[in-house]
């Protein structure tokens, strides 16, 4: 996975990659001529008092290295640009097919997991890219480079590269063969404790009124606990490379001093020769160590890989449609017909046999016990499920058949649990409408019953609203919510279970101002107070997944005993509170 996404994503890059290979190969060849060059200086010039050799070669040298830095730093930067584009491109990628997900997606990977595979995995590779631009192709060219040069120094000395290469490559690979385990549990650690800080964030308030801190903070320590452990395994063997690495080069270089000083003595050998020989081994050995260090990179980057490449491959249960169809009239009529449900490793079908038209300028209430299937009924009419067996209808087509926006574009839909961006009043009305003027604005407001306190905050359309709507009340949230639905002014308006936090009073007047503005539109209602649905044009009467009751409510009072029953339950409430 680690090499498809590679060879897809850096394809738009290969130009820069290819000159970062160029420039590296410059540098690497005027790194290796600088110990030589050196070595020039000092038995050519130094030793026999030679000022012009000198001055020759120490320009040489000059020039030599302002080449090797200008193509270095052109390296970098060319390096980075094809690493943070590759970040971009593939964080892009992995957005927009999240975004095309349906409920059973989302639900199967959980926003943590995919909060880290967007952020956390795509940095691996990022580094992946960064350090294969800077490392992969300058460390064997160095180590080879490196090998040619000692050898032209002095042959005699280069027995003792024969040993020590493959020690310290045969060292590193075993620290490294370590830690590549530790990554994957690493990356699921990440996960866990992503998920549990944002499930403390987002419920800050059931904790605080269950004082349940300590809990709470017990789980916290211990997701973190374990991430600490794994990464303390990786850096206790990434601790133990640097040591091992400056024993192996200290050693290397005693050995030739020591050696190269019996050279000296029998005339074989002279200093400068012995001295570029050393720098050489240096620059062998460091090129052997940071080969190895994209042995530890390489295996993190490739279970990010795997995890992105999972997300990527998941085809969503919402399959674009085979056919491309646009009715010609947008009239907002809705039908279910025999349709049933089953949510994936379920042994019970929510929904079966649900046969059901709603038709515009009509209000079909919906209610039910918990579990009926109220919701996952409505859901089904913008996909975020598809029906496992039976017809979804909008305007006489089934909705597997419309391009996904054509049928979002003809739907103002207010979840159950409402949900307000960061942002301004404004921005978030906006969102079904971006070029909806104030005064259409206000108007929403004015319906949905929430034009006073809109005005009564500072800064009215431009008040600030927090993420998730925290700094206002859930009532006020769902008022906005279905001001919201009503900018778009959709052909159907689905709400579920969207009054529940309104008192009786503002329920009967945001009912009574909905009326005219909806007269032309199908309106789906699912609630569980009987008052919110009482004079709807049809109520659907939900148990067990089907439909045990349909009709006006005076009719389902008398004919429909689960009707009758939720009444019962509700109207001694309903009378306190009238």
């Amino acid at each position: 996975m680690l090499l498809k996404l590679s060879a897809r994503f850096l394809k738009p890059y290969a130009g820069l990659l290819v000159a970062v290979v160029v420039l590296q190969l410059i540098a690497t060849l005027t790194g290796l001529l600088v110990p030589t060059l050196n070595a020039r200086v000092i038995d050519e010039g130094v030793t026999r008092g030679d000022i012009g050799a000198i001055w020759r070669y120490g320009l040489i040298m000059l020039g030599v290295s302002v080449i090797q830095v200008i193509c270095m730093i052109l390296a970098v930067r060319f390096g980075a640009m094809a690493a943070m584009g590759f970040g971009r491109d593939v964080r892009s990628k992995l957005f927009g097919h999240v975004l095309s997900f349906s409920s059973r997606e989302f639900n199967r990977f959980g926003a943590p997991s995919l909060i880290t595979r967007n952020t956390n995995d795509v940095q691996q590779l990022q580094m992946l890219v960064v350090m294969t631009a800077t490392i992969v192709v300058a460390a064997p060219l160095t180590m080879v480079g490196g090998v040619i040069m000692a050898l032209r120094e002095d042959p005699g000395l280069t027995i003792l590269l024969v040993v020590v290469v493959p020690l310290l490559a045969v060292i590193m690979v075993l620290l490294v063969s370590r830690v590549g385990p530790l990554f994957r549990l690493m990356q699921t650690r990440i996960d866990t404790l992503n998920r549990v800080l944002r499930e403390q964030i987002t419920g800050i308030r059931v904790v605080r009124a269950f004082t349940r801190e300590e809990h709470e903070s017990q789980r916290f320590d211990k997701a973190n606990a374990e991430l600490t452990a794994t990464a303390l395994g990786v850096g206790r063997y990434m601790a133990l490379i640097f040591p091992v690495v400056t024993l192996i080069m200290n050693a290397s270089s005693v050995a030739v001093v020591w050696f190269g000083g019996q050279r000296i003595a029998s005339g074989d050998l002279q200093v400068g020769q012995l001295m570029a020989f050393l720098v050489y081994l240096t620059q062998i050995l460091m090129s052997v160590m940071m080969a190895s260090f994209m042995l530890v990179i390489v295996p993190r980057a490739a279970v990010s890989a795997d995890r992105i490449g999972e997300v990527l491959e998941t085809v969503s249960s919402v399959a674009p449609p085979s056919k491309d169809v646009r009715p010609a009239s947008a009239g907002g009529w809705v039908a279910f017909e025999g349709v049933s449900f089953t949510y994936p490793g379920a042994d019970a079908s929510v929904l079966e046999g649900v046969d059901l038209v709603a038709e515009p300028g009509r209000t079909t209430a919906i209610i039910g016990s918990t579990g009926a299937g109220k919701t996952t009924l409505l859901n089904l009419i913008p996909r975020l499920f598809d029906a496992t067996d039976g017809r979804v209808l909008v305007d006489g087509f089934d909705v597997r058949d419309f391009p996904l926006e054509e049928l979002w574009a003809r739907i103002g839909l207010v979840p159950q649990q409402p949900y307000l961006f960061s942002g301004s009043v404004a921005s978030n009305l906006r969102y079904g409408n971006p070029d909806a003027t104030d005064d259409e604005l206000w108007e929403a407001l004015r319906v949905a019953q929430a034009e006073d306190f809109v005005r009564a905050m500072e800064g009215g359309l431009d008040a600030e609203i927090a993420q998730g709507g925290t700094n206002i009340s859930g009532g006020q949230r769902q008022r906005l919510s279905i001001a919201r639905a009503l900018v778009k002014r959709p052909e159907i308006y689905l709400f579920d279970d969207s009054f529940s936090a309104l008192d009786v009073a503002t329920d009967a007047r945001l009912r009574a101002a909905l009326k005219p503005v909806t007269a032309e539109s199908t309106m789906i209602v699912v609630a569980q107070r009987v008052a919110t649905i009482r004079h709807a044009d049809r109520i659907i009467v939900l148990e067990n997944g089907q439909i045990v009751g349909r009709g006006r409510h005076d009719d389902l009072l008398a004919t429909c005993p689960t009707y009758a029953e939720i009444v019962d339950s509700q109207l001694s409430i309903e009378e306190a509170t009238a």
